[in-house]
């Protein structure tokens, strides 16, 4: 996948057709919910993880430097909004990344997160692309708002799925890790469980794998942020926030702006990249634009005050700072 090219031109003029033929942006969602009982709802085939060997993120002629960047988002509850705010903003997602030199391939997936133990639809991964296919992805995800209200979704079943079910050049021909967003405003649970990866995924596994053990094998091949709305509802609970500020660090960022996100991790990915600082990188948001600025700034400047000097001589290309789960390739 990630052959194409995006084309900021090709997305105004799908969203223009699309708001004078009065089709929604997730249609596959909206045709679902109004025809499907709850009971009976299933993600779209493009976004099933059952049975799927691999999401891969491969070079071709057309990307012959291609940079892994998967965004999976929680979709029960508040954090319903989040695809809508990333379609909308998809162009200033990649004219970030591309125009301003930050990324020379990016090749990035989206996913939804739900809850294994309630929810019809726990997990959802979309393919790696380089081009609008992206917006068929975010369009075809399932906005099952469920959740169980216990605080914690399934957040290590996605990583147990981008663990064990990615293939990446940019890993695998460059020692280059991966970047893996995950927003949401609750905890993982405890373990990855067998039961849940062979009914979601359809992996046999023996035993259950702790929650530890499977973010240690996740930051082997991707750099792993977990963005935090302040404004969520459980925001404000120690444990949720404790949580994460232990198995994360610094690479917990606090949003105060959902609508936001596209525009964090753009400049997050700039900053690991070394390709800007902090300051470059709010610059290049006022300059685009963005009246996020402010935001951004604020949630990234405990990760930009953190960050290493990268070494760039021949053979250290995957150091990418000090910190929790960083890796020296």
């Amino acid at each position: 996948m990630g052959s194409s090219n995006w084309s900021t031109d090709a997305y105004h003029a799908r969203k223009a057709y699309r708001s004078s033929a009065g089709i929604s942006s997730f249609d596959y969602h909206d045709d679902v919910a109004a025809k499907t009982p709850r009971n009976q709802w299933k993600a779209h085939p493009s976004l099933d993880p059952h049975g799927v060997a691999l999401r891969e993120s491969r070079d071709s002629d057309a990307h012959p430097n291609s940079l892994a960047v998967s965004v999976l988002f929680d979709v029960t509850g508040s954090m319903g909004r989040v695809p809508r705010s990333l379609q909308a903003k998809l162009p200033d997602l990649f004219g970030l990344l591309l125009r301003k030199g930050y990324v020379e391939d990016p090749q990035i997936l989206f996913g939804g997160i739900g809850d294994a133990t309630c929810d019809r639809v726990p997990l959802q991964v979309g393919q790696f692309e380089s081009g609008n296919e992206l917006e068929d992805d975010l369009g075809n995800i399932l906005l099952e708002g469920g959740g169980g209200g216990q605080m914690t979704e399934s957040y290590e079943l996605a990583m147990y799925f981008m663990a064990r079910h990615t293939a990446m050049d940019c890993l695998d021909k460059r020692g280059r890790r991966g970047y893996l967003f995950m927003v949401g405003d609750e905890m993982a649970y405890g373990a990855v469980k067998a039961r849940e990866v062979r009914d979601v995924i359809g992996d046999d596994l023996d035993e259950n794998i702790p929650f530890p053990a499977i973010l240690d094998e996740l930051r082997r091949r991707f750099e792993v942020y977990f963005i935090m709305p302040t404004g969520s509802y459980h925001f404000r609970d120690d444990r949720v926030r404790d949580f994460w500020e232990k198995h994360m660090g610094q690479n917990l960022i606090l949003l105060d702006d959902l609508d936001a996100v596209c525009e964090t991790i753009a400049v997050t990915v700039g900053l690991a990249e070394e390709a800007i600082d902090l300051e470059q990188g709010l610059a290049d948001l006022a300059d685009a634009g963005s009246d996020q600025a402010d935001v951004v700034g604020k949630a990234l400047r405990p990760l930009a005050r953190s960050r290493g000097p990268v070494a760039s001589s021949s053979g250290m290309e995957g150091l990418v700072g000090d910190g929790p789960g960083v890796d020296r390739l």
